[in-house]
């Protein structure tokens, strides 16, 4: 038998699990946008601006957006015409064949826990200054990963918000996905706030010199804030859930790509329009422009919501690593026990409950440190893999039929995708690279020890 063994996933066909189909195209677009609208807007927008790029931020967003879109209009097509959980690790096994489809699960999986192990400690950072302010914060020893050093042991807000959103993504889609949508819509209202405010306080003095690091801090900020977008892959993961996947998945991944968009611009283009860039370089910078005004209440209003929506990236990140853990388990390449539907919720109960645990381990107790670097480069790795497969799809299973979505230009675009990608990937550190390294030959060798051993693929003809 052969390693490269393909996923008998039929093109333009939905493949049965016994997921209930819920989900609409709005709550595709929210799921992305709770994946992607979080620390970005809150905090990368202001520290950007101030070393790197200066107002001319937005030229690195509209940079960072197109290098995205590239990537989400690969992903669109798959979903369109391979309705199936798991998302890029159903592609590539469909596509390329079971070690690579293995690997890029293998990826993903990185990917989905140091974010959601990222996003829950840093909730806990907020959380616990938040506390502090109001003198009822908790002690040292509870409140960071283990570094006996300085004293801290257990990050115990980061291990419960965790749980606690494993439990409720456990519910149901629905269920889960309707409180992303609340959270969505109060962080819209935020910054909203932010920006019918701040305008009447632009000085657009503050945005001389446009770009006071050249060039090179353009393209620099264009590759710190291209991580700001990510998390509209995360819609791919949940077509076997969605009513008219062939319509509905590619409306989810590419419309919640430009409304981040959008949204970035504007908040950085009031930003610094109020703040002087060289001022930015805080951790709440949004907050701390309304404070810089004298707009305390307001300030104070986006700092609180703030803590409570950086929650929909939790919750999309973890919807999406059940959904993935239960696809792989499905196929037999993790154990079975994986794949159960709960017959209460009809959701991936174990897969999800796993996840969760895992994930709490990491970001309450382990310390991530530049490990979380490892998210970005295995991410661009499935991103170019992606775009190599849409090639490879057209090929081999030609053009997309009526009402599927198209990549446009094939394969010019899905090669400049992958150029862009290695240009991103060759620009990290040789630390992060030997940790990518590292990863790929422990997923190799689970693969080898017990994937290809448990494949579902070892009982088909």
């Amino acid at each position: 038998m052969s390693y490269f063994r393909k996923l008998p996933v039929t093109i333009g066909k939905e493949r049965q699990s016994g997921l209930p189909k819920e989900l609409k195209t709005m709550d595709l677009i929210l799921l992305g946008l709770g994946a992607i609208v979080g620390t970005g807007i809150f905090v990368i927008t202001g520290t950007a601006s101030a070393v790197t790029a200066g107002p001319a931020l937005i030229i690195s967003f509209i940079i960072a957006a197109f290098s995205c879109a590239l990537s989400a209009l690969c992903f669109a097509e798959f979903a369109s015409r391979m309705p199936v959980s798991g998302g890029a690790y159903s592609y590539g096994y469909a596509i390329f064949g079971e070690i690579v489809g293995w690997l890029v699960g293998w990826l993903m999986l990185c990917q989905y826990l140091l974010a959601c192990a990222s996003v829950a400690s840093g909730w806990s950072g907020y959380l616990n200054g938040f506390l502090t302010g109001l003198g009822i914060g908790l002690p040292s020893a509870l409140r960071a990963s283990y570094n006996a050093a300085k004293g801290t042991y257990i990050d115990l807000i980061a291990v419960l918000v965790t749980l606690i959103v494993s439990y409720l993504v456990m519910q149901g889609a629905k269920k889960a996905l309707r409180l992303n949508s609340m959270m969505v819509y109060v962080k819209f209202g935020l910054i909203a706030l932010f920006l019918v405010v701040g305008v009447f306080y632009v000085k657009p003095e503050n945005w001389t010199p446009f770009a006071p690091f050249g060039l090179d801090g353009i393209i620099e900020g264009a590759a710190i804030v291209f991580f700001a977008f990510l998390g509209f892959d995360a819609v791919s993961t949940a077509a076997e859930e969605t009513k008219d996947p062939q319509k509905s998945m590619p409306r989810g991944i590419i419309g919640s790509l430009g409304i981040a968009t959008v949204l970035y611009i504007l908040v950085t283009l009031v930003l610094t329009g109020v703040v002087p860039f060289a001022n930015l370089d805080v951790r709440d910078p949004v907050s701390f422009a309304m404070r810089f005004i004298g707009q305390d209440f307001v300030a104070g209003m986006i700092s609180v919501g703030a803590i409570l929506t950086l929650l929909t990236v939790l919750i999309s990140m973890m919807y999406g690593l059940g959904r993935l853990i239960f696809a792989i388990s499905r196929d037999g390449l993790l154990p079975e026990f994986l794949s159960e539907i709960d017959e209460k919720n009809h959701t991936p109960k174990k897969a999800t409950m796993v996840a969760g645990v895992i994930t709490a381990v990491l970001s309450g107790v382990v310390p991530l440190g530049k490990l979380a670097e490892l998210t970005n480069i295995v991410t661009l790795m499935v991103f170019v893999i992606m775009a190599a497969g849409i090639i490879k799809l057209r090929k081999e299973h030609g053009q997309p039929e009526k009402g599927e979505f198209r990549v446009p230009l094939v394969p010019a675009l899905p090669i400049l995708s992958i150029l862009v990608c290695i240009y991103l990937m060759v620009q990290l550190s040789w630390t992060v690279w030997v940790s990518f390294l590292v990863w790929l030959i422990i997923g190799i060798v689970i693969y080898m020890v017990y994937g290809y051993k448990h494949s579902k693929m070892n009982t088909k003809k």
